[in-house]
């Protein structure tokens, strides 16, 4: 996968598009991810110890990862990610735009 926890991604597409966040979770086996402050989705609660009123939480939903581009420290816009092998045998993640390599978060 092109996005890793803790990388700064761009929407784009869907009804969050073009709005940035922070990953704050990968799920795998579904190609989705859950990015800060994007695609909110609102849970009607039961009463509960932790939620004694109970009612309305908004909480963050996965979105698809086709739909996110990880956005670069350099250009500061979402790019398209090349894996490069580098001098010291090491695989890293480089923008396609202008060649600087993304850090892993």
């Amino acid at each position: 996968m092109h996005v890793r926890k803790g990388d700064t991604v761009m929407v784009i597409a869907g009804d969050d598009r073009g709005k940035t966040g922070r990953v704050l979770k990968l799920i795998p086996d579904k190609r989705r991810l859950i990015v800060e402050g994007i695609n909110f989705i609102i849970r009607h609660t039961r009463p509960s110890q932790i939620n004694p009123q109970g009612g309305r939480v908004e909480k963050e939903a996965p979105i698809h990862i086709s739909n996110v581009m990880v956005v670069c420290p350099r250009c500061n816009q979402g790019t398209r990610v090349e894996r490069r092998l580098m001098d010291d045998r090491k695989r890293a993640r480089v923008c396609k735009r202008c060649g600087e390599v993304i850090p892993a978060a």
